[in-house]
């Protein structure tokens, strides 16, 4: 490069303010700005960490913005000092500043008496015998309460619940409601259909709405739609759901079809307030424990609250108003803050703090007290029907066994892991506690989304005792709907689908039930084992055969369990194979099918026989039994009332 041409580089660089500078250099005057093309450690440091802590920070506000918290102080609007007087009102529908729905809520426990006739030594003598009834509404939240019930588990409630034995006692109305539970025959009630009988056009919600689903997606046939009905053979057809006709044609108008909203099952608990009232004077520690209560959270609120509410007892017309939040550690609700209110004047309130502790607080926004108990229903906060009843039990301080034996009455007919609904209720009629404070339950009744179901305790002339429905049929079911331990996690319903491998659209005939590789398949029901070997895409595959044409199919097993071979007699709950991916699978689950003479139908809906159904010379009696314990769930309460449970 000649001369000229590097003086007119220089130029140009100079120009656009390049200019000759010394070296970088660490040695800046300590305490100093730095100067020149020095550089300062410190300062360099500190921008730094200014930087981590900015990032720190906005961390922390966006988890708590995602968390739905306005604070990571607990009880953040519990201990705030309040700046004006604020009023809400209950016992209207109009508009206040509380966004969450508020429901009312039923709480009875009374004693009631009834004339019962009692032989005494070969005496036939009269005398009043006090009954135990409980009306409630289901629990929409849980608690401490039932913080330590069993995983559910359908297997496993089944044998834990299976026949026991019990020595009769007159302490009844009759004998006819009293004793222990047994299994007995299958009884599958069917029809002849003459040929020459159309069936009568009815639809049900559930056809109706299969039926549109299929239209909608131009994907249905004639095979799809009749599964939906009938699975018929020999001019006999044997009810499925309740659907009597399954020739449904021409387009759906006029209909939105939405899918139905699921919450992710790392659901995040939100807050709620329960506001009870007291008819009788009512301990304040029992009060509390019936509301989900530890004995330390019951120990310390009394304590903080001792010098402004020294009562142990809550009189009459007193109200609790509890507020309650996310625990950190666990999937249950704890009280945040608890106040009580005698003669609608405020009386104490203590909340709890970030460190845990309850110490007193101030009063919440003033609020009109209504007539009845309500509760702020968080949908968030909605626990399963298995978990309510639970919940709902521990609250009546009913013992462990007699809740087990509730929730087995049922869970061969429900989804007992699906949410309740608000507004859900359950009935029971117990005798009264014996001398050891043992009681007997004699009669349940759940209602869930407006459809109720009974149970009545009766012995038969047998000897045998059981609990059936007013139809005289025992509410066990002779198929297991979810044949594995825990129920497994539904990831695939009966119906048209996109096969998740092929990609090509087709019936899905059965559930897919997803759980870790191992897991123990049981037997759906009582059978022989036709096929155990692989087959096709189904991998290690199980087939059992059951009585009056029901099969069931276990498909994608690990392997099978030892001694499963064609030929062999299997009984309801008996290991068969253990979970995995065999054939064509995506991930460890077992396909479960059920088949009514060869046809497949949806094994979580189909209606399934009972297991036991009572003889006709035992309706007559059975009848009685049925009117005497209606009569008692509909009569006044004795003056005696057991205790005021909220």
């Amino acid at each position: 490069m000649s001369l000229a041409e590097s003086n007119r580089h220089a130029a140009m660089l100079r120009n656009s303010g390049f200019e000759d500078s010394n070296p970088l250099t660490l040695q800046s005057t300590e305490g100093d700005i730095p100067q020149g093309r020095e550089l300062s450690l410190s300062w360099l440091a500190g921008i730094i960490m200014t930087g981590l802590t900015s990032v720190v920070l906005m961390g922390g506000a966006l988890y708590v913005s995602f968390l739905g918290q306005d604070t990571f102080s607990t009880p953040h609007d519990a201990l705030q000092v309040a700046t004006q007087t604020e009023t809400a009102d209950f016992s209207s529908s109009a508009k206040t500043d509380r966004l969450k729905p508020v429901t009312q809520t039923r709480s009875e426990r009374e004693v009631i008496e009834a004339s019962i006739r009692v032989n005494v030594a070969g005496e036939f003598r009269i005398r009043n015998q006090p009954f135990d009834r409980i009306r409630s509404t289901l629990a929409t939240s849980a608690t401490s309460l039932s913080s330590n019930i069993p995983e559910y588990d359908p297997v496993a409630l089944l044998n834990r619940t299976r026949s026991r034995t019990a020595a009769l006692t007159p302490d009844l109305i009759s004998t006819d409601i009293y004793g222990a539970d047994v299994e007995g025959e299958i009884i599958v009630r069917t029809t002849t259909m003459p040929m020459d009988v159309v069936p009568a056009s009815f639809v049900t919600d559930q056809s109706a709405a299969a039926f549109v689903r299929l239209t909608l997606e131009r994907s249905y046939s004639p095979f799809e739609i009749s599964a939906l009905g009938y699975a018929a053979e020999n001019n006999s057809i044997i009810e499925l759901d309740n659907i009597t006709s399954n020739t449904i044609v021409g387009e759906a108008e006029n209909v939105t079809v939405m899918p139905k909203v699921t919450l992710p099952e790392d659901k995040i608990l939100g807050r709620s307030e329960r506001i009870l009232t007291f008819r009788t004077p009512t301990p304040l520690a029992d009060a509390l424990r019936q509301n989900g209560f530890t004995n330390n959270m019951i120990s310390a609120v009394v304590g903080a609250m001792d010098n402004v509410y020294p009562s142990p007892t809550l009189p009459a017309g007193a109200h609790l108003r509890i507020l309650f939040g996310p625990n950190r550690t666990n999937d249950t609700l704890i009280p945040y803050r608890t106040s009580i209110y005698v003669n609608d004047n405020h009386a104490a309130t203590v909340a709890l703090t970030d460190t845990g502790r309850y110490v007193l607080g101030i009063a919440p926004a003033a609020i009109e007290f209504p007539d009845e108990d309500v509760e702020e229903v968080n949908v968030n906060n909605l626990p399963s029907i298995y978990r309510s009843i639970w919940e709902t039990g521990r609250k009546y301080n009913l013992d462990d066994e007699t809740i087990d034996r509730i929730v087995s009455l049922y869970a061969y007919d429900l989804e007992l892991d699906a949410r309740i609904g608000v507004g859900d209720s359950i009935e029971l009629l117990q005798t009264a506690p014996d001398a050891v404070g043992k009681q007997q339950l004699l009669y349940v009744s759940l209602s869930l989304g407006g459809t109720s179901r009974e149970f009545f305790r009766f012995q038969s002339t047998d000897g045998e005792v059981d609990f059936f429905d007013p139809d005289g049929e025992t509410g066990k079911r002779f198929l297991i709907r979810r044949p594995l331990e825990g129920g497994g996690r539904l990831r695939s319903r009966f119906g048209m689908r996109v096969h998740p491998i092929f990609g090509t659209r087709k019936l899905h005939t059965g559930v897919d039930l997803a759980a870790p590789t191992g897991t123990p398949i049981y037997a759906s029901g009582d059978g022989v084992i036709k096929r155990a070997q692989w087959v096709s895409g189904y991998g290690k595959f199980t087939e059992i055969q059951h009585r009056n044409g029901y099969m069931t199919r276990y498909a994608h097993q690990t392997r099978f369990a030892p001694g499963i071979s064609p030929g062999v007699a299997v009984q309801q709950g008996q290991l068969i194979g253990f979970v995995g991916s065999t054939g064509n699978s995506t991930g460890p689950h077992v396909h479960f099918e059920v088949r009514i003479n060869g046809t497949p139908v949806d094994p979580l809906r189909v209606q399934l026989p009972r297991s036991k159904a009572l003889s006709s010379r035992d309706q007559t009696t059975f009848a009685n039994t049925v009117s005497q314990i209606r009569d008692l769930m509909n009569r006044s309460a004795a003056p005696i009332v057991i205790a005021s449970l909220q």
